[in-house]
């Protein structure tokens, strides 16, 4: 599913080391702009952070002796700044930096899958737009049901991208900066002390700026990640990452709504849409399988169960295991959210749509896809005596058109359109 898509590349093993790397030395210059550092030193660790080269795997290898990859990645960042290693992760702990890092990454990967949702609507609402006036059968519970147009069910899926898009949006992905324990203890100590030693990082000539406070200098670290600035730390309080795991899932689901639907429809009994790709089967030639829903599909399968350990009540001020258990899913869940949104948009702009074979079907029962407004003319004995009958239903024409029972199925597409185009002008 996620194979060769762009959230791949930045949910990747080196993604998350380049995220911790860019957390350091966003605290680096953080503090540097609020006084708590030289300016040289942050210069120093930026310089360092961008050439540092870490082997994902070896750095996961010598975290298991600290059950977190920060310890390993500071010794390394450190040994590679000389004379600044001093200020490298100051005043923070590990989890302020994996947190940090891993709303980074989430931001990079929404931004991704919100584009691929965008790329996902275009098609979609000029399906809404061009079938509104398409017949074919509502289903359900796998049966024809009444008559609707295929419009307003591509307005519906639409609906739901747009639904989903908003929830994804609404998550502020926070910065995380707490110290040891979530009361900045070292950062409020260090803003006591009046000045940097002057002998601190050599040929530093620039003076330093006044120092700000501990709170202030969250928001700054915040500023320089391009993250929301918390309201206090978030250590033990895992309601954004929980939060952001439903929004995922939300949004898998969204995009698996619309891959079922397309499944159903092409199948060969049905044959109203067909995906342009050649979805072949390896021993029988003459199959065009639904590749792409089922690869979408597969992903709002999976997205949910990963969401579940996200969000986990864990104790006191850090969690032990709850914490660490997040990794992986988080990046399983933006994964396969953004691989079903860039799949689907390749789906939707490829859809081949079949009116003829719509209309087809929805005369197999011979009228009686109009029972419901039957219902409201005919008495019931008379009714159920038509249904009864074998063959056509004898009834006025009128009545059995099923173009004329279409309840408010324009305006329905009119106002998801109306809904869509107020977001992409």
């Amino acid at each position: 599913m996620r194979a060769g898509t762009r959230v791949e590349r930045l949910t990747s093993d080196a993604a998350w080391v380049r995220a911790m790397l860019d957390a350091e030395v966003a605290l680096a210059r953080a503090q540097a702009r609020a006084g708590y550092i030289p300016e040289r030193a942050a210069a120093l660790i930026t310089r360092a952070a961008a050439d540092l080269t870490v082997d994902p795997a070896g750095l996961a290898r010598r975290a298991r002796r600290s059950a977190t990859p920060v310890v390993p990645l500071v010794a390394d960042l450190r040994a590679a700044c000389g004379e600044a290693a001093a200020f490298v992760h100051k005043g923070a702990t590990s989890q302020d930096i994996m947190d940090s890092a891993a709303m980074l990454v989430a931001s990079r990967a929404v931004a991704e899958i919100t584009a691929g949702l965008d790329a996902a609507m275009r098609p979609l609402a000029a399906l809404a737009d061009r079938h509104r006036d398409t017949l074919m059968a509502a289903r359900t519970l796998g049966q024809q049901a009444v008559p609707t147009t295929f419009g307003l069910k591509a307005a519906g899926w639409l609906a739901g991208l747009l639904r989903a898009r908003d929830r994804l949006l609404a998550v502020r992905l926070p910065a995380q900066l707490g110290g040891a324990a979530g009361t900045l203890a070292a950062l409020v100590e260090a803003a006591r002390v009046e000045a940097v030693p002057a002998d601190a990082v050599s040929a530093d000539a620039d003076a330093p700026p006044a120092r700000v406070s501990a709170l202030a200098l969250v928001d700054r670290y915040a500023e320089e990640l391009g993250l929301a600035a918390p309201p206090a730390p978030w250590h033990a309080d895992r309601t954004v990452v929980g939060e952001l795991g439903a929004a995922l899932a939300g949004t898998a689901e969204a995009l698996g709504k619309i891959a079922t639907d397309v499944i159903l429809l092409a199948q060969t009994e049905v044959g109203e849409v067909a995906e342009s790709a050649p979805g072949g089967s390896s021993a029988m030639p003459h199959k065009r399988n639904p590749a792409l829903s089922v690869l979408v599909r597969s992903a709002a399968m999976q997205v949910p169960v990963y969401a579940q350990p996200l969000g986990r009540t864990g104790e006191h001020e850090r969690a032990a295991g709850a914490w660490q258990a997040e990794w992986a899913p988080l990046r399983e869940c933006l994964r396969l959210t953004g691989g079903a949104a860039e799949t689907a948009a390749e789906l939707l702009a490829g859809l081949t749509v079949f009116p003829g074979r719509m209309r087809a079907n929805l005369d197999l029962t011979g009228g009686r896809v109009v029972s419901e407004r039957l219902a409201a003319h005919l008495p019931q004995d008379e009714l159920s005596a038509l249904l009864r009958a074998d063959g056509p239903l004898r009834a006025p024409d009128d009545l059995l058109d099923p173009a004329a029972y279409l309840g408010a199925a324009h305006e329905l597409v009119d106002r998801v359109l109306a809904a869509y185009h107020d977001r992409h002008p």
